[in-house]
This record gives C-alpha cells, sequence and structure tokens, in this order.
C-alpha cells in the first residue's frame, strides 16, 4: 500500500484459513477531503475531514436467513448498488454498519452433527460435545461466508472509499443469541459456536484478534466489544448488545461499564450518535408476550420479543438505559440520537427528555434482506399506537417517515445523516418509494 504522501506502509499477518490470509494495515491519512492511498494499481479517495458538513450512511441486516448466497446478485444487492451511487454523487464520510452483517444461520447445516445438534431438545443440546471437525465446518462456513460477502462488487467498492464502525448482532452469530434458552447457550456447542463467531467478527469486521484490543474498544473491559469513536463536535457509540446477553438482560457488567465510561468522556454540546443494534424506542410488547404464555406453540416466537429492549424480562435494564442517557444530554447539553436496525423495516420514533428537548431514534432494515410482508407493517404500526411510558410522563412516540402514510415502511432501505453547519438532518432511501424528504434532529 502507498498513501498520498508517498509513504509505504507494510501489512502484517492476523489469520490463515482455506489457503487464504488476512492482513491487516495500519496507516493513517491527513484530515481532508481528498486524501488518497494505493492498493496495487487502484487508487482509491477517502474523505477524511469532519470538522464541517459531514456525511454518514447507516445500513443494517446484510443478507437474509437461509439461500442468501443463491440469490441473484442483482436482486440482492440493489440497495448497495444504489448506496455506491449516492457515494459517488456525494461523497460519504462514514459507514455505520447497525448489526447482521453476516447471516450466519446456515452453520448449524455446516456439519451433519451440528444438524442433529440444531434439531435436539435442550437436553440433548447441553450433553452434545463439540467435536473437532464440527469445530472446523463451523470455522469454515463463518470464513467463507464473509470472504463471499466482502467481494461482492458494491460493498467491496464501499468499503474500499469509506471508514466504516461495524457492531454484531444474533446474525452475527446465529439467529436469537443471547435470548434463546440458557441450556443452548451454556451447552458446549453453543458456546463454542458463539466463541468463533466472536472471532471472526473481530477478524472481518474490526480488523483484530484476541490478542489486540480493537480501536474503540475499552481497554479496561475485555468482555465487551462495545465501541466509542470522537469526530469534531460529535462523537459515535456503538454498545455490545451480544457479548453478555442473557434471556434477562441485554448487557453486563463489562458492557455497562464501558459505555457508561464512553459517555462520560464525551464533550458537553456535541451530538451523541448512538448505535443501538435492537431498537432503543418501540410499541408496547408486554401485552404480545402474555399472549404467547397461552396460545399453543407459540413460544418458538418467544426469543424474538426477548430481544426487544421493551420485553418485559429487560424492563429495568430498558428504563436504566433511558435514564443514563437523559442524564448525560442534561448534564452536557447532548443532542442524543439513536441509529438501529433489526427489525427489517424503515422507521422513526421520539421521545422527550425532561428539558424539552427531544431524542430521535432512526432505524433502517434492511440493506439487503427482503422486506416482510406489508401487513405484518401495519399490524405493528397499529400495537405502536397503544404507546409506551418507561419514564414517567415522557411518552415513546412512533412516527411515519416524512411523506409516507404508515408507521413503519415495508421495503428495503438505508439511513443518510447529515451535518450542514451545526444542522443535524436524515433521510431514508427506499427501494420502491425512493429518497424521503429529510427531518431535521433536534
Amino acid at each position: 500500500m502507498v498513501l498520498g504522501d508517498g509513504s509505504d506502509v507494510r501489512p502484517a499477518p492476523l489469520h490463515t484459513q482455506l489457503g487464504r490470509t488476512v492482513w491487516r494495515y495500519d496507516f493513517r491519512l491527513p484530515a481532508r477531503g481528498n486524501a488518497t492511498y494505493r492498493l496495487g494499481k487502484v487508487t482509491f479517495p477517502v474523505v477524511t475531514d469532519y470538522s464541517g458538513d459531514v456525511r454518514i450512511a447507516y445500513v443494517a441486516c446484510n443478507g437474509q436467513e437461509h439461500g442468501d448466497a443463491d440469490r441473484p446478485a442483482p436482486e440482492r444487492n440493489a440497495m448497495w448498488h444504489r448506496l455506491a451511487g449516492e457515494h459517488d454523487r456525494a461523497p460519504f464520510g462514514l459507514l455505520l454498519h447497525g448489526g447482521d452483517q453476516l447471516y450466519a444461520d446456515e452453520v448449524l447445516q455446516s456439519h451433519p452433527a451440528l444438524s442433529r445438534w440444531a434439531a435436539g431438545t435442550l437436553q440433548e443440546k447441553a450433553a452434545q460435545a463439540l467435536t473437532a471437525d464440527m469445530q472446523e465446518a463451523a470455522e469454515a462456513h463463518y470464513f467463507q461466508r464473509y470472504l463471499t460477502l466482502y467481494a461482492l462488487p458494491e460493498f467491496a467498492s464501499l468499503s474500499a472509499r469509506v471508514p466504516a464502525l461495524m457492531m454484531w448482532d444474533d446474525h452475527d452469530i446465529f439467529d436469537g443469541w443471547g435470548s434463546l434458552p440458557e441450556e443452548l447457550l451454556d451447552s458446549p456447542v453453543g458456546r463454542g459456536i458463539f466463541d468463533i463467531a466472536r472471532r471472526m467478527f473481530m477478524l472481518f469486521q474490526l480488523g483484530a484478534t484476541d490478542t489486540m484490543r480493537p480501536p474503540g474498544c475499552d481497554e479496561a473491559q475485555p468482555g465487551s466489544l462495545g465501541q466509542s469513536v470522537r469526530f469534531p463536535q460529535f462523537s459515535i457509540l456503538a454498545p455490545d448488545l451480544r457479548s453478555e446477553r442473557r434471556p434477562t438482560q441485554v448487557m453486563g457488567p463489562n458492557g455497562w461499564a464501558a459505555f457508561e465510561r464512553s459517555l462520560a468522556e464525551i464533550e458537553d454540546g456535541d451530538r451523541i450518535l448512538i448505535m443501538s443494534s435492537v431498537p432503543l424506542l418501540g410499541p408496547c410488547l408486554s401485552l404480545i408476550e402474555k399472549l404467547l404464555d397461552v396460545v399453543p406453540h407459540a413460544q418458538k416466537y418467544e426469543d424474538d420479543l426477548r430481544d426487544q429492549w421493551q420485553s418485559r424480562s429487560h424492563r429495568a435494564e430498558w428504563k436504566r438505559m433511558l435514564e443514563t442517557l437523559e442524564r448525560r444530554a442534561l448534564d452536557g447539553g447532548n443532542g442524543v440520537t439513536i441509529l438501529s436496525g433489526e427489525i427489517h423495516l424503515a422507521g422513526r420514533a421520539e421521545m422527550p427528555f425532561k428539558n424539552g428537548t427531544i431524542m430521535h431514534q432512526l432505524v433502517a432494515s434492511g440493506i439487503a434482506h427482503p422486506p416482510p410482508p406489508r401487513f405484518y407493517a401495519r399490524a405493528l404500526g397499529l400495537l405502536s399506537a397503544m404507546g409506551e411510558n418507561p419514564l414517567p410522563g415522557q411518552q415513546v412516540r412512533l412516527k411515519p417517515l416524512p411523506g409516507y402514510r404508515y408507521t413503519y415502511a415495508a421495503e428495503r432501505n438505508y439511513l443518510v445523516v447529515d451535518r450542514r453547519g451545526k444542522e443535524w438532518s436524515a433521510a431514508w432511501e427506499l427501494e420502491e418509494s425512493g429518497l424521503t424528504p429529510a427531518i431535521r434532529l433536534s
């Protein structure tokens, strides 16, 4: 690699598997709008000046649960193609990946013994050992899936030109990880697959290994991969909602300590962008959870509901998160915006703080996952009309996208966040409806 000033950068090998080696380049570019580096014969321009106007893209849910590799590339990557075109028109300074960058669910079919384990009872899952050949098959599955996704032309083009921050979610491990029964999570196979997925997440999404802490991670909290990155007049925090997740908790002691330390270190007055892979503001779910308790054969959906901050299992922790963000906003005069994905819809929500300012939530999901049926989005929108009031007198309000009739948009999408001068705004690019009008972020 050769930088724009002519200096040469030598890579360091991180990992070798299946005859391929992952290399890491450590380098710095000057803070300006036309920084460049060259790899081979290709020169890549990079926007690195964040002191003035800034454009940020946010994406989530890059795939689908089954058969993702068999989809026709033009259809699968249509929104990536559109996002790459948008970058060509007006370059982005940051690309935020909000979770489920990798749909690894088929890891459970990568070996016959893993398939039997997935189909077994909880007692059978707890008793099954993770053999060397099962581990090898799982490692190969994750490694090959990352190689395949990163070679997609639209994804590769953007990744080479736009600095990225990535945080994982359940499908980067397998569906429902952390919200499934503890007997499964703590089984030798469950824990072994998690460890493999974590190593591959660090390798391909954070550019690190177990022997090094990724940039932006708290050195004092090795049990969490939460990240915090500071820019002129704004900061991005990506708490790790998977490493310590259990059916009764979203973050454990490591995650909370890292997150609260990162919040405390933010300059007063700076805009705070929080990447919460699971939406922080959403419809009332407690009635649905109670209904599933009594409806026959409906318990299989409980892990999807337990994944949400609004679940009755996480009610106290949800309030803790909201109170923590409000306290930071009131003490430091910080505007707070939540960026989320996970639900395969586009949407937004607001919650007032005690000083009258508004915390905005912007949901963009998914960049490649097919949208659910429109009736599902309509039903979820009706549920949101019931409202939530997690903090007394501060009701969560879910609102339609600008120019959109319903609460949720059942279209593939991505989000664009802009700072012009001191003003922040956001707009969604929807696959069928196109670009929404922008909303101002107070």
